[in-house]
């Protein structure tokens, strides 16, 4: 007889069709409330989920037999940590499965915000090009020569900062502690970060400690000339204090892939036109996708043979 899981979010036919060689899989599931799990799932000993949805206690306690909540993805921050831990169910990820896909899209993302390519777009699409007046991108400065200053040097930070040395970026970070291993200026504050780089690149977890990392202040020490870019998680920015640091010129532009309360995007970014917006998308490219679902069935073998886990999250 095959194990049960209980699969949350809806994802690929055909990684839900590999699934089902191995494992007797229930879901979708619409809703994260206790209420909304199927009778049957009830003996699942695995909950499959995204970080970005909710796992309550209240859902746990509707698992009765639920030993693992594996995490589609390297986010892990919708799981109430403290709730599992003191039920004795372990946590796990695709730690590090999207890391090269991220890191290229945060480039991108610098490169358009930087560069102006959405507004040149746009005014080619509308039809302006070789009608009198200005070009929307005139003198854009080149990624070559600037600083980047990089928030969190982990998996994807640190194949951003590999990136931007070959476009020729001088490198800075800040994290938790130095890394002497590495060729890159370690700055001990956030704001001394800030006021050191051209762009700000957000790559840290979302955390109590990181939430509204970057508020005013940090906005102000960036300044007038200075971008911030988002791959991280929406809650790491201060939205009302980025808003307010766009609509007046405080900063120069800002290129975002993750929001506060997703998929809700505030008006404010909306109306912008110094903003790069795109709808959490960096992690989904045909590589990282495969490399999620390689790491899931790995752990999930891993975890029915009684062996560890290939990537446990620690409580």
């Amino acid at each position: 007889m095959k194990p049960t899981i209980l699969m949350m979010p809806r994802i690929a036919a055909e990684a839900i069709a590999r699934l089902k060689q191995s494992y007797t899989v229930i879901g979708p599931v619409d809703g994260d409330a206790a209420a909304a799990i199927p009778a049957e799932a009830r003996d699942a000993r695995v909950l499959v989920t995204y970080g970005g949805r909710r796992t309550s206690a209240e859902l746990m306690d509707a698992l009765p037999k639920l030993e693992l909540i594996a995490c589609y993805g390297s986010g892990v921050e919708g799981v109430d940590a403290a709730a599992a831990k003191a039920r004795g169910i372990r946590l796990c990820n695709a730690a590090d499965a999207n890391a090269r896909s991220v890191a290229e899209f945060a480039m991108g993302l610098m490169l358009c915000a930087m560069r102006g390519i959405g507004q040149g777009e746009r005014f080619l699409r509308d039809g302006l090009w070789g009608k009198p007046g200005h070009y929307p991108v005139a003198n854009t400065p080149d990624l070559a020569g600037r600083k980047i200053g990089i928030y969190g040097l982990g998996a994807i930070g640190s194949r951003i900062a590999s990136r931007a040395a070959a476009f020729e970026m001088e490198v800075g970070y800040h994290s938790r502690s130095p890394k002497p291993d590495l060729p890159y200026r370690f700055h001990d504050s956030l704001p001394g970060l800030a006021a050191w780089a051209d762009v700000l690149v957000v790559a840290v977890r979302a955390s109590a400690e990181t939430r509204n990392a970057i508020d005013d202040a940090v906005l102000n020490a960036l300044g007038p000339a200075g971008y911030v870019v988002n791959i991280a998680r929406g809650l790491v920015i201060d939205e009302d204090a980025l808003c307010a640091a766009l609509e007046q010129k405080r900063i120069a532009g800002a290129a975002l892939d993750v929001f506060a309360a997703e998929p809700h995007v505030p008006g404010r970014l909306r109306a912008l036109d110094n903003v790069v917006l795109t709808p959490h998308i960096a992690a989904s490219s045909q590589d990282a996708k495969k490399e999620q679902l390689r790491m899931l069935l790995g752990n999930l073998e891993a975890f029915f043979a009684g062996r560890p886990i290939l990537s446990p999250v620690t409580l």
